[in-house]
């Protein structure tokens, strides 16, 4: 067993070597599909996410255990970087590694609870009208996320949580799910492609390329923006529906 704590969290190993009998015993289920996350209320009265990654089919617990780092060490580490560069994500705690016969089995990911959040799913649909100031802090976060050389490869509606100040009335944002991010150069239509699964509402999408290309270190034409980011959404969501329809297919 691997465990790598933040040493901010040291005074927390104690319970940390436990959660592999704690996650099978207690917590609150958040989440429950191919990963399972649950929280955990601490005497201290912290709360604390943990991330159960899928145990790996045979092939793939051989890539991650000598060829590719797991789930649970780019998550932390990516958590760590992203905060380097001065951005927001659930607090890196710790992570976790099983081994079963010499090779990786179950790993898990412990981070803290974000608070007083939603995420900007609640927007997909809209409207624009109202909620053009939430819009507006979006694209200039996201332009300034890629010129920080951050590109979340899952740039989803359930992977940006907001937080609202309610005294300043501005909004920020919490990258969540961070284990698929590459850090790289960001070009204008690399940028663009990055929204592609986040709303479906194309008064919104174009309110988005309009500010986006704006606020970009090197502003581009924002009429390219709206061009490219209708694309690569168009492109999505024909491609979500032809798997749809196979999956319909092999039902039937």
């Amino acid at each position: 067993m691997k465990i790598v704590i933040n040493p901010r969290y040291e005074y927390l190993r104690d319970w940390i070597e436990n959660i592999p009998f704690l996650f099978e015993k207690g917590g609150k289920i958040l989440y429950e599909k191919r990963n399972t996350i649950k929280v955990f209320l601490l005497d201290n009265g912290l709360n604390i996410n943990v991330k159960r990654f899928h145990k790996p089919r045979f092939f793939n617990r051989i890539l991650y255990t000598f060829f590719i780092k797991s789930k649970a060490f780019r998550s932390y580490c990516y958590t760590l970087r992203i905060f380097e560069k001065g951005f927001d994500a659930a607090g890196a705690v710790a992570y976790m590694e099983m081994n079963e016969g010499g090779l990786l089995s179950d790993s898990y990911y412990i981070s803290l609870q974000c608070h007083n959040v939603r995420e900007i799913r609640e927007y997909y649909f809209g409207p624009l009208v109202g909620n053009e100031n939430l819009i507006d802090a979006f694209a200039q976060y996201s332009a300034a996320l890629h010129d920080a050389g951050i590109y979340h490869m899952d740039y989803s509606p359930g992977n940006i949580l907001i937080s609202d100040d309610l005294t300043s009335g501005e909004y920020s944002f919490i990258l969540v799910d961070v284990n698929r991010m590459k850090f790289m150069s960001v070009g204008p239509e690399k940028g663009c492609k990055n929204f592609a699964r986040l709303f479906g509402n194309d008064d919104i999408y174009k309110r988005v390329g309009i500010v986006y290309s704006q606020s970009r270190k090197n502003v581009f034409d924002k009429e390219k923006a709206v061009r490219l980011i209708l694309k690569y959404k168009n492109r999505f969501l024909r491609k979500k529906a032809q798997k749809a329809k196979l999956k319909r297919f092999f039902k039937a």
